[in-house]
């Protein structure tokens, strides 16, 4: 491409990474949403060695955002700007009259009152109510977020489920699925417990009302749950679900990056960055378990006078004993003769039925 300024915005979140490039009209140029799966170094430098590679020649300016973004800011020596600060900057620029804004991450989730006295509220260090709840829900049901919000668009019931904590959550719909509820209707009760959530948990009392505008991976990609937020605030006067909601952090970190007085920097200086890796360990460690390869030994040994002694089922007479246990996301079972000794043992995910995996197991 010819040579030219551009403007990168990078939001590097919890679970994904994205990418917005501006030009010096703020037109974007270039947008990414990526899944980092906890490689979130790796997969950052990569957007941007692909984002240099793709304007090669071009006059670099890049701001990072982000939960995970601050150590790469560092690193490569470029501004770092505070997500809720870049996603405010974003709604001003995009949505200058909006109200509220609701944004759904992959840990987090923010009430924003842009009316009546500005006020930010924030989901504490619990995940629950968020994109990983979601996910984590979606996974108990054997299906993913996408999959769960697709079931979700079949229920006929909505059952009251917790979303303040993902563990409580599936002590509610375990029994449920022991009874036999239908995956639809516990799909739409896992999103409207996100609602539920949201409002009860960051609104407190206060209405969220007038123009609100919708942010965030799950509100972008799950249309049933747009539809519980809209069905459970009556005063809504209008509901804004931005297509790029999913960048709008990334694109308040581009528009930092326009207005920053820091220094361009050119493709090849930033490829040049990238490759020289990080200069410091910021992961803490802890001391090895073993000290030598003889405490280690010293350690299977001790451990193994525990194993109990196996025998094949078919060479197996007498009686045995069979006990299962259920549990949340994992069923076991064992089974024993007279004098102690596994005849058979089982652990695997139930898969959203327990039932059908213990029948299975039988």
């Amino acid at each position: 491409m010819p040579s030219s300024d551009i403007f990168i915005g990078l939001d590097v979140g919890s679970t994904t990474v994205k990418s917005v490039v501006l030009n010096l009209a703020g037109e974007i140029l270039f947008t990414k949403y990526v899944r980092h799966y906890s490689e979130v170094q790796t997969t950052s430098i990569a957007l941007l060695k692909e984002i240099a590679t793709t304007f090669e020649g071009s006059n670099f300016k890049l701001c990072i955002t982000g939960s995970g973004g601050i150590s790469l800011a560092k690193h490569l020596q470029v501004p770092f700007l505070q997500e809720v600060l870049a996603s405010h900057l974003a709604i001003k620029q995009e949505i200058p009259d909006a109200d509220c804004v609701i944004e759904l991450g992959g840990e987090d989730a923010k009430l924003t009152f842009l009316t009546g006295g500005i006020e930010q509220r924030m989901n504490e260090t619990c995940a629950g109510g968020t994109g990983a709840f979601i996910d984590q829900m979606g996974a108990f049901l054997g299906t993913d977020a996408a999959g769960l919000d697709a079931l979700a668009a079949k229920h006929k019931t909505i059952y009251p489920i917790a979303s303040r904590c993902g563990v409580f959550a599936k002590m509610d719909i375990l029994p449920l699925l022991n009874e036999g509820a239908a995956k639809e209707d516990l799909a739409a009760s896992v999103l409207q417990a996100v609602v539920n959530q949201t409002v009860s948990g960051l609104a407190h009392g206060r209405k969220i009302q007038g123009k609100v505008v919708f942010l965030g991976g799950p509100l972008v990609f799950l249309p049933v749950l747009r539809e519980c937020f809209i069905s459970t605030l009556p005063d809504i006067r209008e509901p804004i679900f931005p297509d790029n909601g999913h960048f709008f952090v990334a694109l308040g970190a581009a528009y930092n990056a326009k207005t920053d007085a820091s220094a361009t920097i050119k493709a090849q200086d930033l490829l040049e960055r990238l490759d020289q890796g990080f200069s410091e360990n910021l992961t803490a460690q802890l001391p090895p378990l073993f000290a030598n390869e003889q405490d280690r030994l010293v350690f299977e040994a001790r451990h193994a006078k525990s194993k109990l002694a196996h025998v094949l089922l078919e060479d197996a007479k007498g009686r045995a004993w069979l006990g299962f246990d259920s549990g949340s996301t994992t069923i076991k079972a064992v089974l024993i003769d007279d004098g102690g000794q596994i005849l058979y043992e089982y652990y695997a995910s139930n898969r959203g039925d327990p039932l059908k995996a213990a029948l299975g197991v039988l």
